[in-house]
């Protein structure tokens, strides 16, 4: 689902999903929000999201919003600046692409995210690359409850029962976390790997690891 006030763009955007191969269909929201959580779009596997549908106030707790609900989000923005590229991302975008950047890259975005992974185009590896915060990623709330739950888990079924999400929405999560310790350049990609990470970060602790 694409939320996007602008009509050029969402013509440019299904004319670039159709031409996919295979093609990656396309609902149209416009500029309501409210089309995202009923109908075709509760159902859409990704949401294509515009971050300024009111001129001069970006949505960014309609982002954290959809994040936090567990969807998957790809924001196509026209602002260039790194900080909201950033922001973005720590708000749990799976990606974040700038309107000059074309189907070269939405596409492959939109597919990516559709798996729960990440997809770093250009404007976003200039934006971690200026940024000089620490290579601790920065976690949500919710992606460090889950993460915790997980870790004292056997299974995503009982974390995904415990918090009353859908074992999709935990594996979203975790995608996530992943993507953002591999954009700081520490990849996690098993849960060991993910657990390390963790210590070393002070996330959870041996003894919360060890308990019964």
């Amino acid at each position: 689902m694409i939320v996007d006030d602008h009509v050029a763009v969402v013509a440019g955007v299904r004319s670039w999903c159709d031409e996919a191969v295979p093609p990656i269909r396309v609902v149209d929201a416009g500029a309501r929000l409210a089309d995202v959580w009923t109908g075709p779009g509760a159902e859409a596997d990704v949401v294509v999201f515009d971050l300024e549908l009111v001129p001069g106030n970006p949505e960014f707790g309609e982002l954290r919003r959809l994040v936090d609900s567990g969807r998957r989000v790809v924001v196509y923005s026209q602002h260039l600046d790194n900080a909201t590229a950033i922001k973005c991302i720590d708000l749990g975008a799976l990606a974040y692409l700038t309107k000059r950047e074309g189907p070269e890259h939405l596409v492959p975005a939109v597919r990516a995210a559709a798996q729960g992974t990440a997809y770093t185009p250009p404007s976003l590896s200039g934006a971690f690359i200026a940024d000089d915060d620490s290579d601790r990623p920065r976690l949500s709330g919710r992606e460090l409850e889950v993460l915790r739950a997980w870790f004292a888990s056997s299974s995503k079924d009982l974390v995904a029962a415990k918090l009353h999400i859908t074992v999709k929405t935990v594996d979203t999560y975790i995608a996530r976390v992943r993507a953002k310790y591999a954009n700081v350049g520490r990849p996690a990609r098993t849960k060991s790997e993910l657990v390390s990470r963790a210590l070393d970060d002070g996330i959870i602790t041996l003894a919360e690891l060890n308990r019964p």
